[in-house]
């Protein structure tokens, strides 16, 4: 095996982020980019919350039906012991749903060499900073904001506005919870 010193030259780490509102199309960049590392004959690994129990756990799947092979991990210690020592990039969705711990795990990957793409939500539904999210878009050398289209005017939404459930920050849902919003036809919810 390379020394670390040796890895570091061949294999420069970085930190990159896909982040937006719900339905903005962040897990379709995720697997868009870990396709192309596939082109590039990469190692990839692709990890996503318990939490997000919406699909099967060995795959990560996009709204337009786009699939990878991802494993479920409770948390971001396990995520850590799961990483393969030859994987030269690493895919994390719903990053929001991690606990923040996460943060120094990226950090970590990057700092070895490693190639780590995460997605996930930058603010809940009352547009507050969402779980790890905010520090790791700090420590982001790439950053992309994505937008989905308002459901009220077409603009461009950045919120997710839920629509039904409770008030708890963390509740998975789809189009049956949470619409896409823009500044403009946000409206805080309030379940009574």
């Amino acid at each position: 095996m390379p020394s670390d010193a040796k890895i570091h030259e061949s294999r420069p780490g970085r930190l990159e982020v896909v982040t937006g509102g719900m339905f903005s199309g962040k897990s379709e960049e995720l697997v868009r980019r870990l396709r192309r590392a596939l082109i590039a004959r990469q190692k990839i690994q692709v990890f996503k919350p318990l939490l997000d129990s919406r699909h099967a756990p060995e795959v990560l799947v996009t709204r337009d039906n786009r699939t990878v092979d991802a494993c479920t991990v409770a948390d971001s210690a396990e995520l850590l012991r799961r990483v393969e020592s030859d994987a030269e990039v690493i895919g994390i969705d719903e990053a929001q749903f991690f606990d923040r711990d996460l943060v120094g795990v990226v950090s970590q990957l990057a700092d070895r060499g490693v190639r780590v793409i995460v997605a996930g939500l930058d603010q809940d539904y009352q547009r507050q900073p969402f779980g790890p999210m905010p520090e790791i878009l700090a420590l982001a050398e790439f950053v992309d904001k994505v937008h989905a289209v308002c459901v009220r005017c077409g603009g461009l939404a950045h919120y997710s506005q839920r629509i039904a459930g409770g008030q708890e920050q963390v509740q998975v849902g789809d189009k049956e919870a949470y619409e896409a919003r823009c500044r403009n036809c946000y409206e805080p919810f309030s379940s009574e």
